[in-house]
């Protein structure tokens, strides 16, 4: 026998003693998030130049508790790699609905405000008022308007003349911006103030899950439109089937996560060998001018269990942060 193979067993075990704790294999995440603490917030000195210490990696408010139907903890999962925010995206890009247009632009509002003065200013479209506070300018031309994007980190870019959004002018912002870089200063405090906006929260209802979102019903489908077009593309998967803005409706292909979790026993015993995606129905509903909610319909007649709903509107809820 050869020699050097003769260790092999004792290296085995050596590695997956590594892997080992007391209660078995492999150690259980989740039990580092239960019994996790909080550490005390770092002071830093009130003389310091609030523009260059901020946070570094802020934490995001988590939408729910993380606790199942049963009653468990169960860690969070990671987002999917190309979903949302990990897709290749252009620093510029047109929404529209209706007869209405804006641009979005993928930096937080104190960064592109003063590049849209600049704009006003070098395309000479003569300022009459300026307000960063309001993200409002009025020129001889139209009205430039900016606020925060439907997701963190991006910016809502308008030009608007009496109302109706002006084609021309759009298009050059979107080429201006295009060759703007992502990295501009933010040298407008009170412009980084309209980046405050509430954030989305997932909720449950009764029986029901659904996501509240603080934003006018039309901003909503037209970003969750373009972020389904990108992502749900995965046959068997994640498919966006129907598209509909007169309802603002959406009709899904999806793999639930009760389908994906069938342990081999519960697939021999059921009248379904092979994991099957069904269908349903993500719709938004106006709870006020400025409050949308967002819910998840069965539309099949499999099964869809509350902790499916859950888990899928935390995806399609994560292609809006």
């Amino acid at each position: 026998m050869n020699s050097a193979l003769k260790w092999l067993p004792l290296v085995a075990a050596v590695a997956l003693a590594g892997c080992a704790r007391e209660s078995g294999y492999y150690h259980d995440r989740n039990v580092d998030y239960a019994d996790a603490r909080t550490a005390p917030a770092l002071n830093l000195p009130e003389s310091r130049d609030r523009q260059r210490y901020r946070d570094a990696m802020p934490v995001p408010q988590a939408a729910g508790d993380f606790r199942a139907s049963d009653g468990r903890f169960r860690a969070p999962s990671p987002k999917a790699l190309g979903a949302g925010r990990g897709m290749e995206r252009d620093f510029v890009e047109r929404r529209a609905i209706g007869s209405d247009a804006w641009l979005v632009v993928g930096a937080d509002p104190g960064a592109v405000w003063p590049q849209l003065e600049d704009f006003a200013r070098t395309r000479g479209l003569g300022i009459q008022a300026s307000d960063s506070s309001r993200g409002v300018i009025d020129t001889r031309q139209a009205r430039l308007s900016l606020r925060q994007g439907l997701r963190a980190g991006d910016s809502e870019v308008r030009c608007d003349q009496g109302g109706a959004p002006v084609g021309a002018c759009l298009d050059a912002l979107e080429q201006y911006f295009g060759a703007s870089s992502a990295t501009a200063s933010a040298s407008s405090l009170a412009a980084q103030r309209l980046a405050g906006e509430a954030r989305l929260n997932l909720e449950q209802r009764g029986d029901e899950w659904l996501v509240e979102i603080p934003l006018e019903i039309d901003r909503t489908w037209a970003e969750l439109d373009h972020q389904l077009r990108q992502d749900f593309t995965v046959e068997e998967r994640r498919e966006l089937l129907e598209s509909n803005p007169a309802s603002r409706e959406f009709l899904i292909s999806y793999m639930t996560v009760s389908e994906r979790n069938r342990n081999p026993i519960q697939i021999v015993f059921s009248p379904d060998v092979r994991q099957m995606h069904q269908q349903v129905r993500l719709v938004l509903e106006s709870e006020g001018p400025r409050q949308t909610v967002l819910r998840a319909v069965n539309a099949s007649e499999r099964d869809f269990s509350a902790e499916d709903q859950r888990e899928l509107l935390e995806r399609v809820a994560g292609l809006l942060r």
